[in-house]
């Protein structure tokens, strides 16, 4: 009896088994029977609800790229698609030598015939303008090309150049508009601040970046003493420790916001090394701007005011000839009537020492710092006369039809 329940027990079951697997909706064919199992017959799984942790790991990568990121990232980022590298060509003088055909034994038959320079430079305007430093590009370049960190390579145009200061403004071309960088007032650049330069140095900018060094500024305002054998004169120079190599010439040092505070012009090597000891100077953009704004309108520097005397530089053979003080100065060899000058009362014969704060060391480098005024200024001067030391002050203004 209890066998006979027990089978029908299980008949029962597997009816019902079978019933729930059968009908319409339910039946499995045999060709579906033969799928394989494969990749694609599996649906998407969610893996946050794999991994309850990668949230936080994400979110971690996040924080920490965020950090990554700074003033100095920021800036650069910023300014690196204005930064340019300059090539310059310049003919060479020919040989004035009865031995040309000795040398151009030793050259392949064949002289040289261009000098090669490469610095860097930055754009200033959305329509092409270029500024970089007079040394850069050289006196009187045959051909300069500027490259871009996209690849991209332009035939510039000099528009104008100051050997007195290093500057030099150029243009290039494009049917696009440039990237260009702002510049800011570099009176109110702070010792301490950070400083970033950018440019092309020993012309590693073929690899599409420029190169970029980090310091702080150094110090303000340093002057430099005129060499007899170079004719550039700086002044209010700004001083940082980041680092400027041979290329860096022309490109801009950056304040943290991304600002253009100066251009890296050249370093001080400490001896006979050749290598950056961390004194970089740049001239500061509000000379820069001053210096521009004339080459942009005439091509060459010009002083919109007449000081209204005739100088030279001091010279033994004046000293002794004309038994003046022995010191470095400008002996005014001229006054206009009338002009700013003899209304100061300055009279030929005099000897300048000072213009303005600075002390004046040649008639080159007093040129220099008659740049840094307009007209309307009031420029005071200090002299020696008889052997006795005077100061006057001189009203600039635009020469007057009629002085002499």
């Amino acid at each position: 009896m209890i066998k006979k329940l027990l089978l029908l027990s299980l008949l029962m079951g597997g009816l019902l088994l079978s019933a729930c697997s059968s009908g319409p909706e339910g039946d499995i064919s045999a060709e579906e029977e033969r799928i394989p199992f494969s990749a694609a017959n599996l649906q998407p799984v969610d893996t946050v609800a794999q991994n309850p942790q990668e949230p936080a790991m994400e979110e971690q990568r996040l924080s920490i790229d965020i950090s990554r990121a700074n003033a100095i990232t920021n800036a650069v980022e910023k300014a690196s698609r204005s930064v340019v590298s300059i090539l310059a060509t310049e003919p060479v003088r020919r040989f004035q030598n009865p031995h040309e055909e000795f040398l151009r034994y030793f050259f392949g038959g064949q002289l040289p015939r261009e000098n090669s320079s490469m610095g860097s430079g930055f754009i200033i305007s959305e329509d092409g303008l270029v500024v970089t430093n007079q040394h850069v590009v050289g006196k009187n370049p045959s051909e300069i090309t500027v490259s871009t960190i996209d690849g991209n390579s332009y035939r510039a145009k000099l528009i104008g150049s100051d050997e007195l200061t290093d500057l030099a403004l150029l243009r290039i071309e494009s049917d696009d508009p440039f990237p260009y960088l702002s510049m800011t007032d570099s009176d109110e650049v702070i010792v301490g601040e950070w400083s970033i330069a950018l440019g092309n140095p020993f012309g590693l900018f073929d690899d599409g970046q420029p190169t970029v060094t980090v310091g702080v500024i150094s110090a303000k305002n340093r002057d430099f003493r005129p060499d007899p054998n170079n004719p550039r004169v700086y002044i209010d120079m700004l001083q940082t420790d980041a680092a400027i190599n041979m290329g860096n010439s022309g490109g801009p040092l950056l304040n943290s916001a991304g600002e253009v505070i100066g251009i890296n012009t050249f370093i001080y090597t400490g001896g006979t090394s050749g290598g950056f000891v961390g004194l970089g100077f740049a001239i500061p953009s509000n000379r820069i701007e001053r210096i521009i704004s004339q080459l942009l309108n005439s091509g060459v520097v010009m002083l919109d005011y007449d000081p209204g005397m005739e100088f030279t530089s001091m010279t033994e053979q004046l000293i002794y000839r004309y038994r003046l003080p022995y010191v470095q100065g400008l002996l005014v060899t001229g006054v206009n009537k009338g002009g700013p000058a003899f209304e100061g009362g300055i009279m030929p014969g005099d000897v300048i020492v000072k213009i303005g704060d600075e002390r004046v060391v040649s008639e080159m480098h007093a040129w220099a710092l008659l740049r840094d005024y307009d007209v309307g200024d009031r420029m005071k001067v200090e002299l020696i006369r008889d052997s006795e030391l005077y100061e006057a002050e001189m009203t600039l203004r635009q020469k007057i039809r009629g002085d002499s």
